[in-house]
């Protein structure tokens, strides 16, 4: 369509900045951008156990600049936003685990930090378009499904709450400095690119590792719960869609995938797809069940009427490109010297 190609357009010489730009989705949107023409710089901490992989961009390194810096670090920060056009603000913890065991921390990354970035824009590029990664952890356990926008606001861990203050403080800046800014609500995302090495980071990652590796997934409970998943192409190309238009400033967006799922099906379909891993039922770990929201998937109809988004890659295609991606690449994703334990703390 149109639309399509016009926010694509849009990108050619323009100066993007991507935070968090060597972890999954940032090196997803960068190999996309350079591809579009863009003049892209990625700014990463590279913290060991967060999701930053130099691999990330293998293929693209002459393409594009890489700053290793961390978004906390206010001098740095205001020196970097300035002549750029987009900012694509994914740098943050996103273990929802590790918030609950190291709540400073999240507090540090997921807050302060984004206080640093739209400070630094405000004071030296208010021009300029931020476009923030938000998620569907914010709303905690749904009232009803599928859950839109409107929908409460009331997360059931700390990594929600600080990402739900991040999302806001974006918004405030919209709103009261006129710095252009707009937040994805994302559900789970997978595809190649995503951290394996250790399951901290979202469970589907993990048990793509581990139907690669040809091991039991565990399956909480009766494996019924619903949960709705998006391919990282389709993700990032909702972030394209977002930094070229000024229709989605001050707003929020869920961004969800086409089918809900229930959690045994998709581990059978994994399983299938991957030709390897086997899958057992376990009880709930109580420090799961604690946080766990129960069903879940999105009403992502608000960004289709806005910007024209819809997910266009179904999870078998998607899953399929997942495996072959990582089969080619395992090593540079799983260390070798490593080898998990069976619950895989």
């Amino acid at each position: 369509p149109l639309v399509s190609a016009k926010h694509l357009d849009f990108y050619r010489g323009r100066r993007v900045m991507v935070t968090g730009g060597l972890g999954f989705i940032g090196s997803n949107l960068a190999r996309r951008l350079a591809e579009l023409g863009a003049d892209v710089l990625l700014v990463d901490s590279l913290i060991p156990s967060y999701g930053g992989n130099l691999f990330n961009i293998d293929g693209i390194e002459n393409r594009v600049q890489v700053n290793v810096a961390d978004v906390r670090q206010a001098s740095t920060m205001n020196y970097l936003v300035q002549g750029r056009d987009v900012i694509f603000n994914l740098a943050g913890q996103v273990s929802h685990i590790d918030s609950i065991r190291d709540p400073y921390t999240d507090l540090d990354v997921n807050c302060r930090s984004q206080l640093t970035i739209l400070e630094a824009c405000r004071n030296h590029n208010p021009r300029v378009k931020v476009v923030y990664a938000g998620t569907r952890q914010i709303y905690g356990k749904p009232e009803s499904l599928p859950v839109s926008e409107s929908h409460l606001v009331r997360p059931t861990d700390v990594n929600g709450i600080n990402k739900a203050a991040g999302e806001y403080y974006h918004l405030v800046y919209n709103n009261v400095f006129g710095i252009r800014a707009c937040s994805l609500r994302l559900t789970n995302v997978y595809g190649p690119r995503q951290l394996l090495k250790h399951n901290r980071q979202g469970f589907i990652g993990w048990f793509i590792r581990l139907a690669l590796e040809n091991r039991d997934i565990e399956i909480y409970g009766d494996g019924t719960q619903l949960r709705d998943f998006v391919y990282v192409d389709d993700a990032a190309d909702a972030f394209l869609r977002a930094g070229a238009s000024d229709a989605c400033n001050g707003e929020v967006f869920n961004v969800g995938g086409q089918h809900p799922i229930r959690h045994r099906d998709l581990v059978e379909q994994l399983i299938r797809i991957a030709g390897s891993g086997r899958f057992r039922y376990v009880a709930w770990p109580p420090e799961k069940k604690a946080i766990d929201i129960g069903d879940f998937y999105a009403d992502s109809s608000r960004i289709k009427t806005v910007l024209g988004w819809e997910p266009s890659t179904s999870l078998d295609d998607g899953l399929a490109a997942t495996f072959a991606f990582y089969r080619a690449h395992f090593d540079r994703y799983v260390p070798p010297a490593a080898p998990a334990t069976a619950g895989g703390m």
